[in-house]
């Protein structure tokens, strides 16, 4: 277990250098298209060229990524061109906010998903696994934005229970989170009850569950004692890569609700032009997405302890 978590965080460290390697020299290799940014596209060649020299632009490119790579670990990303305002304050602030929006969905699709994908694996073929299978397609196979239209027109313009944007300006409000919220656990509660549903149908059919109930035992023990665990695995791969997508792949449903979130963030600073916001936010999505699939491999071995990855 050791050696594959020291093997793991080792593939981290590359993919993060990797990825800080491109990004710099996809945003900051050309200085006077960053002056440009800085100070707008009516900015003198002379103001880009000073501006240049005083933020240590002329030194040689190894040493200005070495500096980039040190403020960033510090957690120092600059100043955003868009707010005018520090990078790390406007991006730990969205991502609390993405947090939150992200722990609800959990609460609700974790659960609902997995039991649904539990009954309907234990009775395939059956009227129940048909049905939950259709509504499972039918739930993933609309995307975000046009459930969102419809719950909108629904809820708030039809019957007026709900507010129409979730962009919190006098405060937290959790009536604001139920339709971001609700379009996402629509969205995505269907594809790990699809999976759940697969998994569990195949280790129902397994030797070892058969000759459990050759043996006697009570249907309750070899669901939750033998077949359960060994379903979890792969809906447990799937639930774990979900923090990528709600972290960074909810941009259709923040943008729609003008939620204040990461991919909100992230949708302003690419949509102006902002190359420290853009740099720091894809920095931290490829962070979460190496993180969330290392903790995907230990949490292979945690619920099998027969798996191993060489």
């Amino acid at each position: 277990m050791l050696l594959l978590m020291m093997r793991r965080l080792a593939s981290m460290l590359l993919i993060m250098a990797v990825v800080s390697l491109l990004l710099f020299l996809i945003f900051e290799s050309n200085k006077l298209a960053v002056a440009g940014k800085v100070l707008g596209p009516y900015s003198s060649t002379e103001q880009r060229e000073l501006w240049l020299e005083q933020n240590g632009y002329n030194r040689p490119f190894p040493v200005r990524y070495v500096e980039w790579v040190g403020r960033a670990l510090r957690g120092d990303f600059g100043k955003s061109i868009r707010f005018k305002a520090p990078v790390a304050d406007l991006l730990w602030d969205r991502l609390g906010n993405t947090g939150i929006l992200a722990l609800c969905v959990f609460a609700i699709m974790i659960p609902l998903s997995l039991v649904l994908g539990v009954l309907s694996g234990m009775r395939e073929g059956s009227g129940l696994d048909r049905s939950i299978s259709f509504i499972s397609i039918l739930t993933t196979s609309v995307p975000e934005f046009a459930s969102a239209t419809f719950l909108v027109a629904l809820f708030v313009f039809k019957l007026n229970w709900l507010p129409g944007t979730s962009s919190m300006t006098g405060g937290f409000s959790p009536i604001e989170l139920v339709l971001p919220v609700s379009v996402l656990v629509l969205y995505d509660f269907g594809y790990v009850t699809r999976m759940t549903r697969a998994s569990m149908a195949e280790v129902m059919t397994s030797q070892y569950i058969r000759t459990a109930v050759l043996k006697g035992l009570p249907r309750k023990t070899v669901i939750v004692g033998h077949a359960l665990r060994n379903a979890l695995i792969a809906p447990f791969t799937v639930i774990v890569l979900q923090l990528n997508w709600l972290l960074s792949g909810v941009i259709v449903v923040e943008v729609f609700f003008a939620y204040r979130g990461f991919g909100k963030l992230l949708y302003d600073g690419a949509t102006f032009g902002d190359i420290y916001l853009v740099e720091a936010c894809t920095l931290v999505a490829v962070f979460v997405a190496v993180l969330s699939q290392f903790i995907s491999d230990v949490g292979y071995t945690l619920l099998n302890p027969r798996i191993r990855f060489s």
